[in-house]
């Protein structure tokens, strides 16, 4: 009698080591090693001065999406006030190392720790609101800090701006573009790690159940205020410890760049890149810091074409109709963002040379 094997169809495991790892296979884990080995001791030797200060932009983008990620993608609470966070967490981090003369190793995790402090306050809301009410007081406090920042001239020099001091590990002064990157990229991975360890625990589960059905999650025992608070907390801790290396790497601020242009821009990182994804918001972060690059250039050389100039047409806002154009464009084709295509890549070549 001949005898069949059976071989598993599904991905099925035994343990909780099992459930809990984060690759399935080493060859997961082999790749990641690869990319950081690259990553820290490749890519900043041999990438120009301009393209190294692109990756240290993408590397501090990529921290505050993850964060917003945590609010929207896993927790459901959507939030129009993360560009004014990553404002308050440029501003305490300069105001500590200006006012107090706290050294940057302590003063940026501060700023992240101030800023999540005041987006649980502005978090309130969220245990009585939810959806387009939410979204409108969210705006709120965006408002709201844009307007403390620029008006508290006593302590944020208003317009003036404030200039950081070089920043120092014992003898060594973190100056230039490639000094920042191993202290960016250092950050983003830690922060990553986190993020991901926080969505495999308790609190992530919770944050997920609140997200599908916060009436469910209610009826479970979850109780939804408090981690809805947790979660703008978490969030802003991430948004706040990003404008704080921020405020560090440009060396001097102004509140110009906090405005709600840049939560949106936070919030079409997370769209793009997959909601209720990690590494998807390091894929959005970087698609669209490089988007800003490019139409910057698009908008410089369409200023000076004959016809346009002669036409009047005004290229102004050329960045929000592309930006909302790419934002709609993902959410009808593919609603999972860029880390659903880098899915179905590694699929591709995990089936190769077979199509099923």
């Amino acid at each position: 009698m001949k005898k069949f094997s059976l071989h598993p169809c599904g991905n099925y495991r035994e343990s909780y080591a099992q459930e809990l790892s984060i690759f399935e296979t080493n060859f997961g884990r082999i790749c990641l090693c690869l990319f950081l080995l690259i990553l820290f001791f490749v890519a900043p030797f041999i990438v120009s001065p301009y393209t190294l200060y692109i990756l240290n932009i993408i590397g501090i983008a990529a921290i505050a999406a993850v964060g917003l990620n945590i609010l929207i993608g896993y927790t459901g609470q959507i939030s129009l006030g993360h560009g004014a966070f990553f404002g308050v967490g440029a501003y305490a981090a300069a105001i500590l190392a200006t006012r107090l003369d706290v050294s940057f190793l302590i003063a940026i995790p501060a700023a992240g720790i101030i800023t999540a402090g005041v987006g649980m306050i502005f978090g309130l809301p969220s245990g009585r609101l939810k959806g387009l009410y939410l979204t409108i007081a969210t705006l709120a406090g965006q408002f709201i800090i844009e307007y403390v920042l620029i008006q508290w001239e006593g302590l944020t020099k208003g317009t003036m701006g404030i200039t950081l001091p070089v920043p120092k590990i014992m003898q060594w002064n973190i100056s230039g573009d490639k000094a920042f990157f191993f202290l960016i990229f250092i950050s983003l991975v830690l922060m990553t790690w986190f993020a991901v360890n926080i969505m495999r625990s308790k609190f992530g589960r919770a944050f997920i159940a609140i997200r599908d059905n916060d009436r469910a999650a209610e009826g479970m025992g979850i109780p939804i205020f408090k981690y809805k608070l947790l979660s703008f907390g978490i969030s802003s801790f991430y948004a706040g410890f990003a404008g704080a290396l921020w405020a560090y790497y440009m060396v001097s601020i102004t509140t110009e760049p906090f405005n709600l242009g840049l939560s949106v821009e936070f919030i079409a990182m997370v769209i793009i890149g997959g909601m209720g994804n990690i590494p998807g918001a390091i894929f959005g972060a970087t698609f669209i810091t490089l988007l800003n690059e490019l139409l910057r250039y698009l908008t410089v050389f369409l200023m000076n074409i004959d016809f346009i100039i002669s036409w009047g047409l005004n290229i102004a806002p050329l960045k929000e109709f592309v930006f909302g154009l790419a934002i709609v464009l993902f959410i009808l084709f593919e609603p999972r963002g860029l880390a659903e295509l880098w899915r179905i890549i590694r699929s591709s070549f995990r089936l190769w040379p077979f199509s099923y």
